[in-house]
């Protein structure tokens, strides 16, 4: 009787090797039900669009025709075809960040030769986990470790501009061609805008209590992450990440869905079609005021482009939005002067520009 009320207590697995045994079975657990999502995933994807077309004719009885029925299926589809999309996308994407953290990023980009540095900074800048409000303590520590300006800017504009959210949602409503074209230019211009940086050697405008800094300490020591541990931290990087932006997914899908149904479409064409020399600089300066973020913006440039805005135009507005917004500015006076904030615009404002002319001459 003894060994029987024992027996639930003993560290049975032990002899094999309890506790690696225990995530080897967690492991087994999780790619299982991971399998089964992923066929649930797809199924429910593959039935979105005749999804949309029954609530808004048969549901509601709309013709799909008419301005509403028109913005209604816009919404209905868009939805939840968005935030499919950013929940896998995500998920895979906080696996690979559970290799990279901000000890481990500055370590990387330490000692590099400033063109090396510069590509490193602003890949590096897509994988991290770090917005503009995030990034600049991050900037700090970067500067505080003697990493070169330049290096250091290449990683600030990568981390917000060229995100997982912009990717995935331009994939879902563009394709493949237009989410590789972007994560190309927007890498391009983190790069050839850090590098000009670098050049002007402007270390003499960050801030003083910046430059006096002390390097920062060495990494903690971190154990080393089973794949269970990893794809835990995909499921966090699902609930944190959708968990913040899915409210503006749904208010960007909204008002693209009434852009889509109500906006003629010579109105657009007129204001952001690439006849217009104007168009591409005109974006630009109307994405500054805007305070959003890729979630938000980008199911509105869905809509823009469906109404006849020319493709170059919309994502100059989209790049200003995210990497140039006035929000964005205020953040970035707590450690840079006016003279050297002046100059980070200009620079990836250019660069802006002629992303958006490129776009619109060859798409």
């Amino acid at each position: 009787m003894q060994e029987l009320k024992m027996a639930p207590q003993q560290p049975c697995a032990c002899m094999s090797g309890g506790k690696p045994q225990a995530r080897q079975w967690s492991t087994g657990r999780m790619t299982l039900a991971g399998g089964a999502l992923l066929l649930l995933w797809m199924a429910v994807y593959s039935q979105l669009r005749p999804f949309a077309s029954w609530v808004t004719e048969s549901l509601l009885g709309l013709d799909s025709a008419s301005h509403m029925g028109a913005a209604v299926e816009f919404f209905v589809y868009d939805t939840p075809k968005v935030l499919l999309l950013l929940a896998l996308i995500v998920f895979f994407i906080g696996v690979v960040r559970s290799w990279f953290t901000p000890e481990k990023t500055r370590a990387m980009l330490a000692g590099k030769r400033e063109v090396v540095g510069n590509g490193m900074a602003a890949c590096l800048g897509v994988l991290t986990p770090f917005c503009s409000c995030s990034a600049v303590p991050l900037f700090v520590g970067f500067v505080s470790a003697g990493i070169p300006l330049g290096v250091t800017f290449s990683f600030l504009i990568a981390a917000p501009m060229v995100n997982e959210v912009a990717l995935v949602l331009l994939y879902g409503m563009f394709g493949w061609k237009v989410a590789l074209l972007y994560l190309v230019t927007g890498l391009t211009i983190a790069m050839a805008a850090g590098w000009v940086i670098g050049r002007l050697h402007m270390e003499k405008h960050l801030q003083d209590w910046v430059r006096n800094q002390l390097s920062m300490g060495g990494a903690p020591a971190h154990g080393v992450l089973t794949l269970s541990d990893r794809a835990r931290a995909g499921v966090e990087a699902v609930r944190e990440i959708v968990g913040k932006v899915w409210v503006y997914v749904v208010l960007g899908i909204a008002v693209g869905a009434g852009i889509h149904g109500y906006v003629p479409q010579d109105f657009m064409a007129s204001i952001m079609g690439r006849e217009a020399w104007w168009s591409v600089p005109l974006a630009v300066v109307i994405g500054i005021p805007m305070y959003t973020n890729a979630a938000g913006v980008v199911p509105v440039i869905h809509a823009l482009i469906g109404k006849g805005a020319a493709l170059g135009s919309a994502l100059a507005f989209m790049m200003s939005v995210i990497a140039l917004s006035l929000p964005e500015m205020l953040i970035l006076k707590k450690v840079l002067k006016v003279r050297l904030i002046v100059t980070f615009a200009s620079v990836v404002g250019c660069g802006i520009l002629i992303v958006g002319y490129l776009f619109n001459m060859i798409l």
